[in-house]
């Protein structure tokens, strides 16, 4: 069975009900299949909360939690992988999140057409 990591903007549909969310990434998200956010994902939400660029009425993390959903922690090793990669895509964040996905083996949740450049699986 395949772990899910989900890219921030499908956590931020799936936390507003957004109608973008396709009907296959609601369901990745909501059956209890194995999922996974990046800590990265809660910083980037936080910092566009911040900026008033988002509104997210809910704890994020207190969500997770509640859902029995993991946080991915960034380590050393997603860090440098960074590095490596053609710039498909200039978004930090994102960046993270696909090396996250290679090095952990994840499939990732996305609608990012710049992030479906990289070497990864996708849902």
């Amino acid at each position: 069975m395949s772990t899910y990591l989900i890219d921030t903007h499908i956590l931020l549909w799936v936390l507003n009900e957004d109608p973008r969310l396709s009907e296959k990434h609601r369901e990745i998200f909501l059956s209890g299949k194995d999922i996974v956010v990046s800590a990265v994902s809660i910083l980037e939400i936080a910092i566009k909360k911040s900026l008033g660029k988002v509104v997210v009425r809910l704890d994020i993390v207190e969500l997770l939690r509640d859902r029995g959903v993991p946080i991915l922690a960034v380590n050393g090793r997603h860090a440098a992988r960074v590095e490596h990669f053609p710039l498909y895509h200039r978004d930090p964040f994102d960046r993270v999140l696909v090396a996250q996905a290679q090095i952990e083996g994840l499939q990732v949740v996305t609608e990012d057409a710049n992030i479906r450049q990289y070497d990864i699986l996708l849902a």
